[in-house]
């Protein structure tokens, strides 16, 4: 076990923080939901029946979706533009996908190195040579489009309550509350990794490998601590 967490401790720690995260978010939740309940004259609800609502299944994809939406992004960006100085940067001059002796793939692939990888070529070798953008894809979308259930369920909910008609889902797509809730998500993702892509220019922590080496030149772009 010392061994495992040894060799994982970074996925665990994240792991570890998710789990205790998302919990403080249902308990939360739950409260300040049952609060509403309370000051509407509505009956409450059990913890149970919260995890399975579409209010908590909301609050939780629309995260997940703008976080999975960040990796994509940052993944097609990273291939192809250049920040110079920056740890989240390649070199200048090596954009783009970068030759098959770079890639370690076919004839220049390790003795260790995926299966797939000393393929010549073909579909499923480029599947793999892509497998981390399409994974990171099918989450992204998948959660986007929970999200949007789950926040077409809680409006058609309140709808009712207010004795309005339902909408059907692609109506609810289109409306002003659900893009304010999406790109407030989005624009603080964007945020966030700009500021790391620029801060990673000049400031350091040592030992990390999200910075430079703190002797390092501010020009020197790629290098990890």
């Amino acid at each position: 076990m010392r061994r495992f967490l040894r060799s994982n401790g970074l996925s665990v720690f994240f792991l570890v923080l998710f789990l205790a995260a998302l919990s403080g978010q249902a308990v939360a939740g739950h409260a300040e939901y049952n609060e509403e309940q309370s000051a509407h004259g509505s009956p409450e609800i059990s913890l149970g029946r919260y995890l399975t609502s579409s209010t908590f299944a909301q609050a939780v994809t629309e995260n997940w979706q703008s976080e999975y939406l960040q990796f994509v992004l940052f993944i097609l960006a990273t291939t192809w533009l250049i920040q110079r100085g920056s740890t989240e940067s390649k070199a200048p001059g090596t954009e783009g996908r970068e030759g098959e002796k770079r890639q370690t793939l076919g004839r220049y692939a390790k003795e260790d190195s995926p299966e797939l990888a000393k393929r010549g070529g073909g579909v499923l070798r480029a599947l793999y040579s892509n497998s981390l953008l399409i994974v990171m894809g099918l989450i992204w979308v998948g959660s986007w489009f929970a999200q949007s259930v789950a926040g077409w369920s809680a409006y058609n909910a309140e709808q009712l309550e207010h004795s309005q008609p339902r909408v059907d889902w692609l109506s609810y797509v289109v409306t002003p509350g659900f893009w304010e809730d999406t790109l407030q998500n989005w624009q603080s993702e964007f945020l966030a990794v700009g500021s790391m892509v620029i801060f990673s220019v000049y400031l350091r922590q040592r030992g990390s490998t999200q910075s430079k080496p703190v002797g390092a030149p501010h020009a020197e772009t790629g290098a990890e601590g």
